[in-house]
């Protein structure tokens, strides 16, 4: 018992020193002090959460005042923000109420508590409507209240600083729904710190072989990456101290994740990636209307000494980010001969680019640019929020379009300027001017240039759109498209005009249904939908109405035939239990997400079906998703329709490891090099023959010396694939070999 009480004193001590390290920095902020407001939240939240702990073990309170920590000291936020995050659990987890908290703590904590609790539990719940409402209304409670939020993003980052002691399936739902909007919303935000963070630990928690190497390869070339810092930056900073320049100058590494992202998608290894450093220069300039001219005083400086990339300077003085990030980004060519870029920005244009718009909302600044670059983003989220996409993950993903990283900026022929993502049309700038425009369009003038409506812009195009009352907007249209308020529109307007038809098919399907005795289960309509390869219902039924389809006795009498066998091989399915029935049973047995599912391969077939959106192979890192059919579908960790899975059925996840067996699955690699007499022969000997591996496809295609190669071939696992790629480099000729998929 005593020890008990040790320990008791021991953790209310660490309880109190956590909070005075938030008061503390709220201290030395430059918010106004209200110090009692905050303590009396403290105690009141401490009471409220008395004698529960987390997951990991220790007492609930540490977990507010962590929140609280971050919206303070990370994120900039004042005392209205630090009280709501010491609450924001309250309401949810205790007997408390909103009203209580507006009795205690006036009526704006209460509001951002209320909006916290609307929103808790993670975005998504376990279905996918639910998961799009919630969606909803975390994005309507952004642009009632921005710091929301804010909070709710404090809340992720720590709740992914400590996901450690959540079990596997947990982890990749958290990990995939933070990647997938938290991250890109941080961005648009402008929490460029905390979306680095938040990518770095999900990809930490989805592939930790990959994370931990490619760690260990930063420590190794941490040496030389400071030498050839410390030369290069040199000569920089002896003239800007001449010029009696106040700054900081340091090198910002590229994140684990952002450098692994860039070895996936140009298929190169961690020794080619030059750009995992640049230099940033941060200047003290008490006048904000000389910013822009110490600037390019830097940049004339540093051009002087270093051969300039003339197409990779990025003036976003100018023209901000529309999530208010403002810096001017040169390139040079470093002593070592590889290019390296410099960022130049002031103390406040730095604090901006690190706490994004919660720098202005700390110093209420009103309507400045960037708080009506944050108003028309959220004026864009309320239009697609006013005509949702029927689909969860189509409404996700529509959505996601609006986070995105990559902006242009163009101008209408009146000079107005409109901020859109990258591979942005004339059909997009169309409908963001207005949807009739769009509904319209029969193509544009850029630059006085007549071209398609499906013409991808640049940036600095000046764009006219022209209109035709004859002209209706068709299906295809969608392809052209890059802004989520466009799509969602151009789906409005196709969804209107095809109801008539989509009724029709859904009068020829319910028919079918009754002539053939089936029930219309959600089932019996997967599998109808895969024999017709068809994406979902709606598009059934339009196909239906269209006649571009037709439901006929063989496909009856398939569904009939596969229902009659669906449960003996849903017996085989799982991993046996000791609960298991006899042989023989009809109970069909769940998959259970806590434990790791187990993926075998024997006489009787698979207990599992690959993704063909990814054709993952053992080695990979791999999750399942439980289908309608309880089947578990592997998909690779980093497949973009994984992504989507995770973020809108974190339910349905379940973690996977690879059985050893004698199975082969089926890879894909791109092979390129130059042309010469033989090369073919020579490819097809090394891998038929001398490393006995079976060549399912082979395309092969020289043009101008240079020859390019997809070859297809049974393996079984990743290993192999490494091998046979390091060996086919080996030949005389071959310039990169990549697994595909």
């Amino acid at each position: 018992m005593e020890q008990y009480k040790i320990d008791h004193k021991a953790e209310d001590e660490m309880i109190e020193a956590a909070f005075q390290e938030v008061l503390a920095g709220y201290l030395a902020s430059n918010h106004r002090k209200k110090v009692e407001i905050i303590t009396r939240a403290y105690k009141f939240a401490k009471e409220a959460h008395k004698g529960v702990r987390r997951r990991s073990g220790e007492p609930y309170i540490l977990h507010p005042i962590a929140v609280a920590k971050i919206a303070s000291q990370e994120i900039g936020l004042g005392s209205t923000s630090i009280c709501a995050a010491l609450l924001h659990d309250v309401v949810e987890d205790t007997d408390y109420t909103v009203e209580d908290l507006e009795q205690h703590f006036g009526k704006k904590i209460a509001q951002i508590v209320g909006g916290l609790t609307k929103i808790s539990g993670g975005i998504f719940g376990n279905k996918a409507s639910v998961q799009a409402e919630n969606f909803r209304k975390l994005l309507l409670t952004m642009s009632e209240d921005i710091r929301v939020v804010l909070i709710k993003m404090a809340d992720r980052l720590h709740n992914m600083r400590t996901l450690g002691s959540m079990t596997p399936n947990k982890q990749y739902k958290i990990a995939g729904e933070t990647l997938y909007i938290y991250a890109p919303l941080a961005h648009r935000l402008g929490l460029f710190a905390i979306k680095t963070e938040l990518e770095d630990l999900s990809f930490k928690y989805e592939h930790p072989a990959a994370y931990n190497h490619i760690k260990e390869l930063i420590k190794e070339s941490e040496a030389h990456r400071t030498e050839i810092y410390r030369k290069f930056s040199a000569p920089i900073k002896q003239k800007l101290e001449e010029i009696g320049l106040k700054y900081e100058a340091k090198a910002r590494m590229k994140s684990v994740y952002s450098i692994w992202n860039k070895m996936e998608k140009k298929k190169v290894p961690f020794e080619e990636i030059y750009d995992i450093y640049a230099m940033r220069i941060i200047f003290d300039c008490d006048d904000p209307d000389k910013e822009k001219i110490t600037c390019w005083n830097i940049y004339s400086i540093i051009t002087d000494l270093y051969k300039l990339h003339p197409d990779r300077t990025r003036d976003w003085i100018s023209v901000p980010k529309a999530n208010g990030y403002q810096a001017l980004h040169i390139t040079v060519m470093g002593p070592d001969g590889n290019w390296i870029e410099v960022q130049i920005r002031s103390r406040r244009m730095d604090e901006i680019a690190e706490k994004g718009f919660a720098a202005h909302w700390k110093y209420k600044i009103g309507d400045g640019d960037e708080e009506s670059e944050l108003n028309v983003w959220l004026r864009t989220i309320k239009d697609i929020l006013d005509n949702p996409e029927p689909s969860a993950i189509d409404f996700l993903d529509t959505l996601k379009l609006n986070l995105f990283a990559s902006e242009i900026v163009v101008f209408t022929p009146k000079g107005e300027l409109l901020t859109l993502p990258n591979n942005s049309t004339v059909l997009d700038v169309a409908f963001e001017l207005h949807s009739q425009l769009g509904l319209h369009c029969i193509a544009g003038k850029v630059n006085h240039k007549l071209v398609p409506l499906s013409h991808k812009l640049k940036s600095g195009d000046q764009v006219e759109v022209l209109t035709s009352q004859s002209q209706k907007p068709r299906p295809e249209w969608v392809n052209f498209l890059a802004t989520a308020k466009g799509k969602n529109r151009l789906r409005v307007a196709l969804r209107k005009d095809q109801q008539p038809i989509k009724e029709q098919g859904k009068e020829i399907f319910t028919n079918f249904l009754k002539k053939h005795n089936l029930v219309g289960t959600n089932e019996v309509i997967t599998k109808i939908l895969g024999f017709l390869h068809i994406a979902n219902r709606e598009d059934l039924y339009l196909a239906l109405g269209n006649n571009e389809v037709s439901l006929d006795d063989n496909l009856a009498k398939n569904i009939t035939k596969q229902n009659s066998t669906s449960i003996l091989t849903k017996l085989f399915r799982r991993k046996p239990s000791s609960n298991d029935k006899k042989e023989g049973t009809t109970t069909e047995i769940k998959i259970d997400t806590k434990e790791t599912y187990i993926l075998q391969h024997n006489e009787n077939g698979a207990n599992f079906k690959i993704a063909d959106c990814c054709c993952p192979i053992p080695g990979d890192d791999v999750l399942g998703f439980i289908d309608e059919n309880n089947e578990v579908i592997v998909h690779a960790l980093d497949c973009p329709r994984a992504m989507m899975l995770k973020a809108g059925y974190g339910s349905r996840i379940v973690s996977t490891e690879w059985e050893v067996s004698t199975q082969k699955f089926l890879a894909t690699i791109h092979i390129e090099g130059l042309d010469r007499f033989g090369i073919l022969q020579e490819l097809i000997q090394l891998i038929s023959s001398t490393l006995n591996i079976d060549i399912r496809k082979l395309n092969i295609e020289a043009k101008n010396f240079v020859f390019s190669c997809q070859l297809s071939v049974l393996v079984k696992d990743t290993q192999v694939v490494t091998d046979l790629c390091n060996k086919v480099k080996k030949i005389n000729g071959v310039k990169q070999t990549s697994r595909i998929y």
